[in-house]
C-alpha cells in the first residue's frame, strides 16, 4: 500500500495503527536500539581504559600523549560523519552503509585484543627498545622516549573511527525514519529512549569490560568489544525485512556544494544581478537579500526555490553548531583528563574471588554520567515533559542547550578546584598505587571527589546533548535532515580536535601545563588544573556568545513563520 505521501519507493512493513507513537514499528525500533546498545558498549570498551592501556608498560606513552591519542580517535569518529551521510544518501542507502559500517569497525575491533596479546604485539610492532632512566633531576634530561607501537595503535583507532563515525552519521536518522511518520511527539520519544539505550550500553561496557582490562586482562577486555561488534552486525542483518527504508536518492551535501558555489560566482551581466534582488519596475523582493535568493529559478538562477531555501536554512543552524564547539571540547575530557586525574588519586582497592588484589575502575565514575541519565530520562519522558507541555512551558531545544552549557562549564570548574587541591596534597606526601600493572604516585585524597564533576556532566549531556539531536533534526529540512545530523556530528569531532590541539599547545616546554619534562610517566609536575579553568572560561564566554545566536535564530525563524503564513492568510 502507498504512503500518504504517495511514495511507493519505501518498504514499510508493519504499518500499525496509529494509536500509539510505536504502534507497529516496536520490532524496528528495538533492532536499532540493540543495535546502538551494542555499538556504544563497544566503543566505550575501546575508549574506556585507553589512556591506561598506552600509559603503561610495555607503550609507555605520556599521559598527554595517551590522552591527546584519544581525543584524536574520539574526534576522527564525528568528523567522518557528513562523509558517512553522503556515502548513504548518494551511494548506498542508509541501512547498506551501516551494515557495510559495521564491518569496518569489527575489523579494526580486532586488532585490539593483538595489540593486547604479546606475541601478536610483538610480530605487529616488533621490540620495545629500552626505556630511558626517569625521575631525573638534572637539567639535561633526556627527551622522553618514542611512542611505542605507534602506527599499528593509531592505525587500528583510524579504522575503528571511521566504522564508528560512518555508523553515527546515519543510524540516528536511519531510527528517526522509522517513526517519522507518526509526528513530532514519536521522534522525540525515541531520541529520548535511542540515548537511553546509548547510556546503557556504556554502563555495561565500563561496568564489565573496563573492570575486566583493568584488573584481568587487556587481550579478554578487548576481544569482548569485538564479539559485541560481531552481535550488532547480525541483529541489524536480521532486523531488514521490518525496517522502514529507502533507496539512495541523493545527497543534499552535493546540493549544498553546487548551490554555495553558484552563489559564490559573480553574475554574468550586470543585468542579472538588479533582476536577481529586484523585483518588476525595480522593486526589491523582501526578504531575498543575498547571494542565496539570486540562485532561484524564479530569479534568473539555476537552482529550485526549494533547494536555495534548503541552503539558507542551512546557513542558519551553522552557527549554533559552531557553538557547540567548546561545549564537545569540555565534554570529551571526561574519558580523557578526568580520567588521568583519576589515576593520580587514591583508588581503592576492591574484593575479588581470586587471591589477587583488584581495584576500583578509574573509568567507574564515568558510569556516574550514564546512570544518572537512564534515570532521569525515563523520568522527563514520563513525567516532566508531558507535565510542562501541558501548562506551555517546555523549554525549546535551544533553551536546554544554553542550560547544558552551564553545567559544563560548572563541571570543569570542579574538575579545576580538585586538581589544585591534589596538586597542593602531592607536595607534601605521594602514596604508590598500582593500577593495570602500572605504579602511579598519587595524591592521598579519595577518587570520590571527582564524583561531582561527572554529575555536572552527565546532567549538562541531558540538556545539551539530547537536546541537540533534536535540533539537527528538526530544524534541517527534510531534504537535508542526514546532511545536517552529519554536520552536527562534524562539530562535536572538531570540538574534540580542538581538545587534543589545546593538550598540544599547553604540554610545549614553554607553558608547561600538561607535560612533566622531570617524570614523563605522571602529572604531579604538571598544571592540569590551569588547563580545567582555561576550558571552562572558554565555555562561558561561548555560553554567552550562544545566547546571542539563539536569540537571532528564534526570530529569523518566526519571520520566516510569519511570512510562510501570510500568503495562507490572504487566499482565506
Amino acid at each position: 500500500m502507498e504512503r500518504a505521501d504517495g511514495s511507493a519507493e519505501e518498504r514499510a512493513p508493519l504499518l500499525g495503527a496509529r494509536r500509539a507513537a510505536f504502534e507497529g514499528r516496536r520490532l524496528a525500533c528495538a533492532a536499532v536500539l540493540l543495535t546502538e546498545l551494542l555499538e556504544r558498549a563497544a566503543f566505550y570498551g575501546v575508549t574506556a581504559n585507553l589512556v591506561l592501556f598506552l600509559n603503561g608498560g610495555p607503550f609507555g606513552w605520556e599521559g598527554a600523549q595517551a590522552s591527546q591519542a584519544l581525543l584524536l580517535f574520539m574526534g576522527l569518529t564525528y568528523l567522518v560523519s557528513p562523509f558517512g551521510g553522503w556515502l548513504a544518501d548518494a551511494r548506498l542507502g542508509r541501512a547498506r552503509a551501516i551494515l557495510l559500517s559495521l564491518a569496518l569497525y569489527l575489523l579494526g575491533m580486532l586488532a585490539f585484543p593483538l595489540l593486547a596479546a604479546p606475541n601478536t604485539r610483538a610480530a605487529l610492532c616488533g621490540t620495545p627498545h629500552p626505556t630511558r632512566v626517569r625521575n631525573c633531576s638534572a637539567p639535561s634530561c633526556l627527551d622522553p622516549p618514542a611512542r611505542y607501537c605507534a602506527p599499528v595503535t593509531l592505525g587500528a583507532l583510524a579504522v575503528v573511527g571511521l566504522g564508528v563515525g560512518a555508523v553515527k552519521a546515519n543510524i540516528t536518522p536511519f531510527g528517526a525514519d522509522q517513526v517519522k511518520d507518526r509526528g513530532p511527539e514519536a521522534t522525540r520519544r525515541f531520541f529520548n529512549w535511542f540515548y537511553w539505550s546509548i547510556n546503557l550500553g556504556a554502563i555495561l561496557s565500563l561496568g564489565g569490560i573496563a573492570y575486566t582490562q583493568q584488573n584481568v586482562s587487556f587481550v579478554v577486555g578487548y576481544a569482548v568489544p569485538a564479539v559485541c561488534i560481531g552481535i550488532a552486525f547480525l541483529v541489524f542483518l536480521c532486523g531488514q525485512s521490518v525496517f522502514v527504508s529507502k533507496p539512495p536518492d541523493g545527497s543534499a551535501f552535493t546540493d549544498v556544494v553546487r548551490v554555495l558555489a553558484s552563489s559564490c560566482r559573480p553574475p554574468r551581466r550586470p543585468a542579472d544581478r538588479d533582476l536577481g534582488g529586484a523585483g518588476p519596475g525595480g522593486v526589491p523582493h523582501p526578504g531575498e537579500p543575498g547571494p542565496l535568493g539570486s540562485r532561484k529559478m524564479s530569479r534568473g538562477g539555476p537552482f529550485t526555490e526549494d533547494k536555495a531555501d534548503d541552503v539558507r536554512a542551512l546557513a542558519k543552524i551553522v552557527p549554533v553548531f559552531l557553538a557547540l564547539i567548546p561545549y564537545w571540547t569540555v565534554y570529551f575530557q571526561m574519558q580523557t583528563t578526568y580520567v588521568l586525574q583519576s589515576l593520580h588519586l587514591r583508588i581503592p582497592e576492591i574484593s575479588s574471588i581470586t587471591a589477587a588484589t583488584h581495584t576500583f575502575p578509574a573509568a567507574w565514575l564515568t558510569m556516574f554520567d550514564a546512570v544518572l541519565i537512564l534515570l532521569l530520562i525515563p523520568l522527563k519522558d514520563r513525567l516532566v515533559d508531558p507535565v510542562l507541555r501541558r501548562r506551555g512551558l517546555l523549554p525549546s531545544s535551544l533553551k536546554r542547550i544554553a542550560v547544558g552549557m552551564f553545567f559544563v562549564m560548572c563541571s570543569a570548574f570542579a574538575a579545576g578546584i580538585l586538581e589544585s587541591k591534589r596538586l597542593d596534597l602531592v607536595k607534601e606526601k605521594t602514596i604508590n598505587q598500582t593500577i593495570g600493572k602500572v605504579v602511579y604516585f598519587a595524591a592521598d585524597l579519595p577518587i570520590w571527589w571527582q564524583v561531582p564533576q561527572y554529575v555536572l556532566i552527565g546532567i549538562s549531556e541531558i540538556f545539551a546533548s539530547i537536546a541537540g539531536l533534536e535540533f539537527a533534526y528538526a530544524a534541517a529540512p527534510k531534504s537535508m535532515q542526514s546532511a545536517v545530523m552529519g554536520l552536527f556530528f562534524f562539530f562535536s569531532g572538531v570540538g574534540s580536535f580542538v581538545g587534543s590541539g589545546l593538550l598540544a599547545l599547553v604540554s610545549l616546554k614553554a607553558i608547561g601545563w600538561m607535560s612533566n619534562h622531570l617524570d614523563f610517566g605522571n602529572i604531579n609536575g604538571c598544571h592540569l588544573n590551569y588547563y580545567f579553568f582555561l576550558l571552562a572560561a572558554v565555555q562561558g564566554a561561548t555560553l554567552l556568545l550562544f545566547l546571542v545566536v539563539s536569540v537571532r535564530y528564534d526570530r529569523q525563524r518566526a519571520r520566516a513563520s510569519g511570512a510562510a503564513a501570510t500568503p495562507t492568510s490572504r487566499r482565506a
